[in-house]
């Protein structure tokens, strides 16, 4: 907090608004211009309040922050703020006390001059990055697992797990349709106390690519099982061969990537989220399993995807390895909450 009156006065006004605490720094102007630069950094992460400070001050406050590579923010309202705001990484003016030369010198003019509200556009721009995060997880695991499918598939001489256009349909209805609903999806209840996203941070970071490793290796091996199944095991009497072998393949991935928009919704177990509380991801999943049913046993539309007939029993695995996924990450969030950490942070 920087004023222009007494240091006391400062100190006390910090206090009661939580921003001063035990063993923090309080200096004036005429002991900020004494330090040098290199002072200044060293001790700028311990001082919590300025008074009687000058522009000049205000602007080397600013820059000495960003030097430690973080992103600044900077509020204000009278004319002596300018450059500070001008300089800032989000400068941000007050709109109803706030001059004309103050507001043309920010990126955000705070229109009911509430801070409050500050608070409330950081949480909702939590919770858009968040959902971003939660998308790629959600749309690389498949993908992800797709290609090494194929991939194993090919190299041990299985021959190709997929066809094109079932490649193409998992893509754009298994997994496009439900991915919709994650853009409103609501903040988890610890987004504010969760670390600043830092200047260099990228959007896989915070565990998000091993976590979609973790992911993709599950739809893998239950795609592989079921594909092997299908293509050399005799089950109900359905002869194998190798378009069975594609169609357990193809619902059980179809069936696993669908439903996984419901692990990648929250930190917390689906169970605890509820299953209807975002009713876009709800109707969406509804609607693309109802979608993967239709082509699946009606005949015409069966001989688009290219897919053969499955017996209950064939059914009936299908759905049982398309749950494991669910579950290996459903255990995989109880192991990291209990060491503090998040799925998708």
């Amino acid at each position: 907090m920087i004023l222009q009156g007494h240091a006391l006065t400062a100190k006390a006004i910090a206090q009661q608004i939580d921003i001063y605490r035990d063993g923090d720094k309080v200096i004036d102007g005429l002991t900020l211009k004494s330090m040098t630069d290199d002072e200044l950094s060293q001790t700028i992460e311990q001082i919590s309040v300025y008074a009687r400070v000058s522009p000049e001050d205000k602007l080397r406050i600013v820059k000495i922050w960003q030097e430690k590579e973080q992103i600044v923010a900077m509020t204000g309202d009278g004319v002596n703020d300018a450059p500070s705001l001008r300089a800032a990484d989000v400068g941000t003016a007050m709109g109803i006390a706030g001059t004309e030369v103050a507001k043309s010198a920010s990126d955000i003019i705070l229109a009911d001059d509430n801070f409050a509200t500050i608070v409330a556009a950081i949480r909702e721009g939590r919770r858009v990055y968040t959902n971003i995060k939660k998308t790629i997880y959600y749309l690389l695991s498949a993908n992800v697992a797709e290609i090494l499918t194929m991939l194993i598939g090919a190299i041990v001489g299985w021959g190709m797990p997929f066809t094109g256009i079932q490649l193409l349909y998992i893509n754009v209805l298994a997994d496009g349709i439900p991915g919709f609903g994650l853009s409103r999806e609501k903040a988890d209840s610890h987004i504010m106390e969760q670390p600043p996203v830092g200047v260099k941070e990228r959007i896989f970071s915070r565990g998000v690519s091993w976590r979609i490793a973790i992911c993709s290796t599950a739809f893998i091996i239950t795609a592989l099982v079921g594909f092997y199944l299908g293509r050399f095991i005799e089950i109900a009497g359905l002869t194998p061969n190798h378009q069975l072998g594609q169609t357990m393949a193809f619902v059980i991935l179809t069936l696993a990537s669908t439903i996984n928009v419901y692990n990648a919704r929250s930190n917390e177990s689906l169970f605890t989220r509820g299953i209807t509380t975002n009713k876009m991801i709800f109707g969406t999943t509804l609607l693309s399993l109802g979608i993967t049913v239709l082509f699946t046993n009606v005949p015409i539309l069966m001989n688009i995807l290219e897919v053969a007939p499955l017996s209950m029993t064939h059914w009936l695995i299908a759905i049982i390895l398309a749950l494991i996924p669910t579950l290996v990450i459903e255990i995989t969030k109880v192991i990291l909450n209990k060491q503090g950490k998040k799925f998708i942070g």
